[in-house]
């Protein structure tokens, strides 16, 4: 809440919607840069982190109930120097002191608060902090008078303490190399996923339940290698589940975060961009294994919402939209059974009740009080399908009549104050919409959705891109901060895609290029594998280098799969050789915890399968070589990679792939190759002898 009586603090200088949040809170709030530990040095204060994001609800909380408050505002300045880090613009940052903080205490989350020395060393790490004390957990002011009294009277043990954590903090963040990798431990994770399936509500463990999208690639490409029929039963069970929970929009469209309870029901109600992204990957490789309708349609409803919600003008894709709108989580997407009879007619609100679960009292309880409040998140209970038998309407009818009523609801729903649009645009998370939006093109023959991609690629490299160096983040007409690993890996994999979507060479000299880029500026030339930030960064605590996912695929793991993919598309081995010294830097790490790096199995699985190339050549794009491109899109092949040699490619695809110089397209007739092992076969001229030659090699 803005006090129109205080001066607004150093934030207002920033970008960052999170930052620009607290810019009139009565902290005086600092952004992380070196005038600020300089300052901290000069007047012999510790730091006070605050790290958050800006659709964060825990966040909002801490911020209303402390950092609004003048009294915690005084003793913060007082007696420290209070800097606010958005983690999405440094997520470099972030993940140094989010070990901390995991390091000391066992768990993480938002928003982190860190207590550090001004040389940066922390000695204190907490997560959400109340303004007092609760059940015999000190609160922020009881904290801050202890610290201050600490670092007046006992700084010889804070500093003690500071120096241990960060001599600890350099072997935690030690990776683990090991023996080189097999199909076992794919088994292993295979094996460990099962066991952790819930079968009745999908997804795995208990509450709260996340989508963890790269467990699904994983699992179909395990489906793929063993045909075993439960890895598809789990992806296909828990994606249902979602898509009828109240983790998806049934207005809107797009995912919720996650869940809090294990029935999918009760989201966290804020939408991310990349849960957006990697839905659709998995979505679009279920719909090409099973060809079943439905996930096309989740596709296109969560393509919806991207595109409409959270694309700029420009092209680029936003970040966020919060999960908090007039002070309350997820007040914009809950309704009460009077709010529906406002807006529909008395049939259309007896439909829209049945089909979406709602109840007069609520059909969920607040999380606090545990008491039913009168509102209702909209789900599917029940399939449409048994919705129309039990109704006697025809699926069609049903349909129909649901479209109606959701087009009501909607537009009642945005006359409501919607929550906070976080719109920068970030390179990492532009990466993977861009990849996801170029596959699901392919898989559903969308051309809307290709040149989607486009736009943001080209916006990407005309305003972050510069001497194939990458620039992270870009709001209000100004692109800064240094890319990371993250950008370079996210952005390249996006390139890729967007190769194959449109076989435009342009998009894979770039991705070539940048790879090359970022193995001189984040490879690890002494242990192997990349490091998060490059090798001109600004120092921190310790070079951090990381293999497990989080909510998104880890920048080594994603830089594997696209020095493979790079190794195949042009024949040059010194990529693969990389993805291989990669591989066998984590492998320790890997083969003890195979569940937390699952996209990393998913390139491995990729490095010891039978990998392949196809190279279709023709003097122009015609019906022909169109047909046999159009068949390797609809087709799941995570496996292979292709490449199409026309007369206006020709030239810049042999110098990137030489290996297909004598693949000519001086004849009439579209002809493809299909090569593995560095042999390719004689070319076939049809669809079917194309497909039925991938197939003999194992697919």
């Amino acid at each position: 809440m803005i006090d129109e009586k205080t001066r607004p603090n150093q934030l207002i200088y920033e970008k960052s919607p999170y930052l620009l949040q607290h810019a009139y809170n009565p902290v005086n709030w600092h952004a992380w840069n070196k005038d600020t530990f300089a300052k901290a040095k000069e007047e012999d204060k510790p730091i006070f982190l605050s790290i958050g994001y800006a659709t964060c609800h825990w966040c909002h909380v801490m911020e209303h109930e402390s950092f609004e408050d003048r009294e915690v505002a005084k003793a913060l300045n007082s007696g420290f120097i209070p800097i606010k880090v958005d983690r999405e613009e440094r997520p470099d940052i972030d993940g140094l002191y989010m070990t901390v903080c995991q390091m000391m205490t066992g768990r993480g989350g938002w928003p982190l608060t860190i207590f550090m020395s001004p040389e940066k060393k922390p000695f204190f790490a907490a997560t959400y902090i109340p303004k007092h004390g609760r059940f015999g957990h000190s609160g922020l002011v009881d904290i801050l008078a202890e610290v201050s009294r600490m670092w007046t009277h006992e700084r010889d043990k804070i500093t003690d303490s500071a120096d241990k954590i960060s001599r600890h903090l350099q072997t935690v963040t030690r990776e683990s190399a090991g023996a080189s990798l097999d199909t076992r431990v794919l088994d292993t994770c295979l094996d460990n996923l099962k066991q952790r399936f819930d079968p009745q509500y999908g997804g795995f463990g208990e509450a709260p339940k996340f989508p963890s999208p790269h467990n699904f690639l994983f699992l179909l490409r395990s489906w793929r290698r063993t045909r075993d029929a439960k890895s598809l039963e789990m992806v296909e069970s828990t994606l249902m589940a979602m898509r009828r929970g109240g983790v998806f929009d049934q207005l809107g469209f797009g995912f919720h975060r996650y869940s809090t309870d294990k029935y999918w029901l009760v989201p966290h109600f804020e939408k991310m961009l990349y849960d957006q992204a990697l839905m659709i990957l998995v979505l679009s490789e279920t719909f090409l294994v099973t060809q079943n309708p439905i996930y096309a349609e989740i596709i296109k409803e969560t393509a919806t919402y991207v595109l409409s919600d959270m694309t700029s003008a420009d092209g680029g894709f936003f970040s966020a939209e919060d999960a908090d709108s007039e002070g309350e989580e997820g007040k914009f997407y809950i309704w009460t059974e009077q709010e529906i009879d406002a807006v529909l007619t008395s049939e259309e609100a007896g439909l829209a009740k049945q089909v979406f679960g709602t109840k007069r009292d609520g059909n969920y309880k607040d999380e606090a009080s545990g008491q039913k409040t009168g509102a209702n998140i909209l789900y599917l209970p029940r399939s449409l399908e048994k919705t129309a038998r039990d109704t006697g309407l025809e699926i069609k009818e049903l349909k129909s009549r649901m479209e109606t009523v959701r087009q009501k609801l909607l537009a009642a729903r945005n006359e409501r104050p919607r929550p906070l649009l976080d719109d920068k645009v970030l390179t990492d998370w532009n990466g993977l919409m861009i990849a996801a939006l170029a596959y699901a093109g392919r898989a559903l023959n969308n051309e809307n959705f290709i040149q989607a991609a486009q736009r943001a690629a080209g916006f990407i490299l005309e305003t972050m891109y510069k001497d194939d160096r990458l620039l992270h983040r870009y709001r209000d007409g100004q692109a800064a901060i240094n890319g990371m690993l993250d950008d370079y890996s996210f952005f390249c994999f996006g390139l890729l895609h967007l190769f194959q979507a449109t076989q435009d060479p342009e998009y894979l000299d770039k991705a070539k290029s940048l790879t090359q880029s970022s193995l001189r500026h984040f490879w690890d030339q002494t242990n192997g594998g990349l490091f998060n930030s490059a090798d001109d960064a600004e120092e921190l605590l310790v070079r951090q280098k990381a293999i497990t996912d989080g909510a998104i695929p880890s920048g080594n793991s994603v830089a594997m799969d696209n020095l493979l993919t790079l190794s195949l598309l042009t024949g040059d081995a010194g990529p693969e050789e990389k993805a291989d010294q990669l591989a066998k830097a984590f492998s320790g790490l890997v083969d003890k915890v195979p569940t937390a790096c699952t996209y990393f199995l998913s390139a491995l699985d990729l490095a010891l399968g039978s990998a392949k190339e196809v190279v279709i050549v023709s003097p122009k794009k015609d019906k022909e070589a169109s047909d046999m491109l159009k068949a390797l899109d609809n087709t799941y092949l995570p496996d292979t990679v292709h490449l199409l040699k026309t007369g206006n490619t020709e030239e810049q695809l042999t110098q990137l792939a030489p290996y297909t110089k004598d693949m000519t397209s001086q004849e009439s007739r579209a002809k493809a190759y299909v090569c593995q092992g560095q042999r390719c076969q004689r070319p076939v001229t049809s669809v079917r002898e194309m497909l039925e030659s991938l197939i003999g090699q194992g697919n």
